[in-house]
């Protein structure tokens, strides 16, 4: 297996963005995959990676990044050394890094004959689920479109009238990041460019103009992103599948770091099921 890490894709006048990629040296025409974290993620998470070598044994090559605002930098693509990036991402920015790796995927394996680049998946997880719905229902190079425990609104994320009358006074509000004890900036023009986007960010509209198969798959006891939201995901697009994982939590019963050698059972049958709707 052929596992290129931490490629550099430089933007003018963009932050550039890393990207990892996982493919076999044995098969040809393999269909791509991009994998589009969560909030506060990024592409080595928990058990991404050996996801990402799940997927490549299946015949697929597998493409994650780590979004360019997400906080990390070049030399530290894991946790969140620069806050000053992670506060001034927005949702725009998320899509346009998305539109710059799909393209740099169709021309890095443009004469790779162990690639297809004309069968280009996306999956997404949590607001990278979003994310992924929006590009998929816009940009006609995507084939098939998976979420994993995606939300399925970004509107209501940012609290009540007040809330957002304190953040627009003060500029910036900070959310606690768990596990590295950080104070994580987000500033107010993360919500001034959610209005100004209002529109093309809709969720609800995205999923309901999908013209591509999209497979949900949620678990069953995900308190991040409740199960309704994969309900109304739905509702919206008849001819889109869902898939239940029973008993497990929004990273589906993995975490960070993860130190296993195989997939939690449940993360397992997310590949699994993912594998066969993309066949």
């Amino acid at each position: 297996m052929t596992i290129n890490k931490n490629i550099t894709l430089k933007r003018k006048d963009k932050k550039p963005i890393l990207i990892d990629a996982f493919y076999s040296e044995e098969k040809n025409n393999q269909p791509i995959i991009i994998f589009c974290h969560g909030y506060k993620g990024f592409k080595d998470w928990g058990s991404w990676n050996l996801m990402a070598e799940t997927f490549a044994k299946a015949g697929f090559c597998f493409i994650k990044f780590n979004f360019s605002h997400n906080g990390g930098t070049l030399k530290n693509p894991i946790d969140f050394p620069d806050l000053e990036a992670f506060g001034n991402n927005n949702y725009t920015k998320e899509l346009d890094d998305l539109d710059a790796v799909i393209s740099w995927c169709q021309n890095h394996f443009l004469t790779n004959s162990k690639i297809n680049t004309n069968i280009i998946n996306l999956i997404g997880h949590s607001r990278g689920g979003g994310i992924a719905i929006i590009k998929a229902s816009e940009d006609n190079r995507i084939t098939k479109l998976i979420t994993l425990a995606s939300v399925s609104d970004f509107g209501s994320r940012f609290g009540s009238d007040a809330e957002i009358k304190k953040w627009k006074d003060d500029g910036v509000k900070f959310v606690l990041n768990g596990r590295t004890k950080q104070q994580m900036p987000h500033y107010f023009q993360f919500f001034e460019d959610f209005k100004a986007n209002e529109d093309h960010l809709h969720i609800e509209s995205a999923e309901k103009g999908l013209k591509i198969p999209h497979l949900i798959i949620h678990g069953s006891k995900d308190t991040s992103v409740k199960i309704t939201e994969a309900e109304a995901l739905h509702q919206w697009n008849s001819k889109s599948e869902v898939k239940i994982i029973e008993n497990t939590d929004h990273v589906f019963n993995t975490k960070h770091p993860w130190d296993k050698h195989e997939l939690s059972q449940e993360l397992n049958l997310v590949v699994k099921s993912s594998v066969r709707f993309l066949e």
